[in-house]
């Protein structure tokens, strides 16, 4: 029996048992492509998420945060559409989002008050809904366990690829499966959630026990990315649990936490896959904060040099300009003490120290630049103040991330 979950080949939210999914096209997008899609669940699932803190909430995530209030253990389906984020609509974008809710319910045969509802795209548009309700028609007819994949390419805005995966854990008494979807590559960075994504799991769990799992899992994996600093007015993860499986992970600790390990690998999966498809990005860069005082601090710090654009354009054009990343640092909000401050760069032959005791350790630069010149880049910063630890996870900022955002309406 393995001790760490693994991923599953071409794993996807439907992989767990009991859920299946399909996709539509509802004239959103041009070309006939996918953009409407729904997840269902056999039986009734315990039910979480974790929403955006943007002060302008989107209808759908204002619907979402009113129905797991009220029914956190009766959830059936999620529905979805790209293209119309459903966002900044006033009082008819949330009636928009209950008749996209009714609309999925009505098609897959669900009581009333179960179905949650997922969108994303361009803020200010009305959503409509006959467009919807008619691909979640369609969707419905189709509905498959293979469906998984489908979905996940249906949410795709400026996303290049989809982004799909799970993971399986051995009991004595059975299988856990964890699968999963997101959609992202604008509009990423960590605050409560920072992208679109549906988690799911055939364990047997209760909302009370789901919701602290996919909130320590969330900061340490979507929260923990950052693609350009903006955070979105739609940003949400659920997280459902169907008990298909029939074994509860929470009766046994050690088996309660290798379920929530496997939860963490299919979400850091589905987050690092976002940031690797970051709009225009070149580069994945990985960024380990040591010697924090507390994990939040850490984290905190780890954020504020993912974000800068100045260490990000310096990451596009391979140059290795130590200083900004410690400028970035210190401009976290976090206590630091510039004279303790560490920061190491990694490549094959191992770590070579940019700066130590927060001046120059005198780097061999021909070296440096060959380090920030590859796909994927690992900087650690040591703050020298105590034990904890936090990794972030960045991508670089090029022109093209210029050109896809000044005319992502037109």
């Amino acid at each position: 029996m393995p001790n760490q979950p693994e991923l599953a080949p071409e794993g996807s939210v439907t992989s767990p048992a009991g859920f299946t999914a399909a996709a539509a096209h509802a004239g959103l997008k041009t070309g006939g492509a996918l953009d409407v899609a729904l997840l269902v669940s056999a039986t009734p699932c315990a039910a979480a998420g974790v929403f955006t803190r943007n002060a302008v909430r989107a209808a759908p995530v204002l619907y979402d945060e009113d129905l797991l209030g009220e029914r956190p253990g009766r959830i059936r389906a999620v529905a979805m559409n790209a293209r119309v984020a459903n966002a900044c609509t006033g009082a008819d974008g949330l009636k928009a989002a209950a008749a996209m809710a009714q609309a999925a319910e009505q098609a897959a045969g669900l009581p009333p008050r179960t179905a949650l509802v997922l969108s994303t795209g361009v803020i200010g548009v009305p959503l409509p809904v006959e467009h919807v309700a008619q691909g979640l028609t369609s969707a419905a007819r189709r509905l498959t366990a293979e469906g998984g994949s489908e979905a996940a390419r249906a949410i795709m805005t400026t996303d290049t690829r989809p982004k799909h995966c799970a993971a399986r854990i051995e009991t004595p008494t059975g299988t856990i499966t964890v699968g999963g979807i997101a959609k992202g590559a604008g509009m990423i960075h960590p605050n409560m959630a920072t992208l679109l994504g549906v988690l799911t799991t055939d364990a047997e769990l209760d909302a009370a026990a789901l919701a602290p799992i996919l909130r320590r899992v969330a900061d340490r994996t979507f929260n923990a990315i950052s693609v350009d600093g903006d955070t979105s007015t739609n940003d949400t993860v659920l997280l459902l649990a169907n008990g298909a499986s029939g074994v509860d992970p929470t009766r046994d600790p050690g088996l309660a936490q290798r379920f929530e390990a496997a939860v963490q690998l299919v979400a850091r999966t589905l987050a690092l896959a976002i940031v690797e498809d970051g709009e225009g990005a070149t580069k994945l860069v990985e960024i380990q904060i040591r010697g924090a005082a507390t994990e939040a601090a850490a984290r905190d710090v780890g954020r504020a040099i993912a974000r800068s654009a100045l260490v990000k354009t310096a990451l596009y054009g391979a140059d290795p300009n130590w200083g900004r990343i410690l400028a970035a640092a210190g401009a976290a909000g976090v206590p630091i003490a510039p004279d303790k401050i560490a920061l190491d760069a990694e490549d094959d032959a191992g770590w070579l120290e940019l700066a130590r005791a927060g001046g120059t350790a005198r780097p061999d630069l021909a070296r440096a630049r060959a380090i920030f010149q590859g796909k994927r880049v690992r900087l650690r910063v040591d703050l020298g103040l105590g034990r904890a630890e936090a990794v972030v996870w960045t991508c670089d900022l090029s022109p093209e991330y210029v050109r896809i955002n000044a005319d992502y309406t037109s």
